[in-house]
C-alpha cells in the first residue's frame, strides 16, 4: 500500500513542479523501501519513463518540441545513457552497496543544486546562445548520469538548451522533457534486461502514479509552482545528503 501512495505523491509532485520522476523516486525507494541501489535505479527509470510518456505527447501536439535541438541532444545522450546503464550493471556486481550509496547520494545532491540553479535561469528566460551542435558532446555525460543514477536529465538538459540555443522558455521545457523521455526509456530497458528492478513495487508505483498525474496536472493550474519547486529541490538535496551519509556510516 505504501508503494501506491508513494507513486501517487511522486506523480503529483511531477505534475506540480516538472521535476523528473527518476531523481525523486530513486532515493525514496532506497531510503523508505530499503531497495538495493541498482534495483532502485532501474525501477525509478521505468516509472519515470511511463510518467513522461503520459505528458510528453501534449508538447508534441502543441508543436513546442524543437526537433533540431532534440536530435543533437539525443546524438550525445543516447550513447551516454547506454554507457551509464552498463556501468551501473557492472558496478552493482563488483562494488558493495555502501559505495553505491555514496555515489548516488553525490549525484542526486548535485542534481538538486542544478534544479535550484535552473529555477533562477528559467525565470522568464529564453535561450541566449546559437550553438546547438554543442548539445551532442554535452549530453554525453548527462546521458551517462541518467543511465547510472536516473537523475539529471531535466535540470542539466534545460541549462544546456538555455545556453546553447535561442529557444523560448516553453520550447526549452518541452524539448528537454522529450529528451528525458527517450533517455529514461532506454535506461530502464537496460536495467530491466539486467534484472535490476522490482516488478511488484513498479506495478504499485504505476497504479498510484497514473492517478497522481491527473491530480498534479489539475492542481498545477491552481497552486503557485515556484515555491513548490524550491521546496522540492531542497528536499532532494536532503535526500541526496542522506544517501551519502548512510553510505559512509553504515
Amino acid at each position: 500500500m505504501i508503494e501506491i501512495f508513494m507513486g501517487f505523491c511522486i506523480a503529483v509532485a511531477i505534475g506540480l513542479t516538472g521535476v523528473g520522476g527518476g531523481t525523486l523516486t530513486t532515493p525514496l525507494l532506497i531510503l523508505v523501501l530499503r531497495m538495493p541501489p541498482a534495483a532502485a535505479v532501474g525501477t525509478a527509470l521505468f516509472f519515470a519513463a511511463v510518467m513522461q510518456f503520459t505528458a510528453t505527447p501534449i508538447y508534441f501536439i502543441r508543436r513546442q518540441v524543437n526537433f533540431r535541438a532534440w536530435g543533437w541532444m539525443l546524438l550525445g545522450g543516447l550513447p551516454g545513457v547506454v554507457a551509464g546503464g552498463l556501468l551501473l550493471r557492472h558496478l552493482s556486481k563488483t562494488l558493495n552497496q555502501h559505495t553505491l550509496f555514496i555515489v548516488l547520494g553525490c549525484v542526486i545532491f548535485s542534481a538538486a543544486i542544478a534544479n535550484m540553479y535552473r529555477l533562477i535561469r528559467l525565470r522568464g528566460a529564453n535561450g541566449s546562445g546559437n550553438h546547438p551542435r554543442w548539445l551532442a558532446p554535452l549530453m554525453l555525460p548527462v546521458g551517462a548520469e541518467v543511465g547510472f543514477s536516473s537523475a539529471g536529465a531535466g535540470a542539466l538538459g534545460s541549462l544546456a538548451l538555455l545556453g546553447l540555443t535561442r529557444l523560448e522558455g516553453t520550447q526549452v521545457v518541452a524539448t528537454d522533457l522529450a529528451f528525458a523521455m527517450v533517455l529514461t526509456t532506454v535506461g530502464s530497458g537496460i536495467q530491466v534486461f539486467a534484472g535490476n528492478f522490482d516488478g511488484t513495487v513498479l506495478v504499485k508505483l504505476l497504479i498510484g502514479g497514473l492517478a497522481g498525474v491527473a491530480v498534479g496536472t489539475w492542481l498545477a493550474t491552481r497552486i503557485p509552482s515556484i515555491p513548490l519547486k524550491w521546496g522540492l529541490a531542497a528536499w532532494l538535496a536532503g535526500l541526496g545528503a542522506n544517501l551519502f551519509i548512510r553510505g559512509i556510516i553504515t
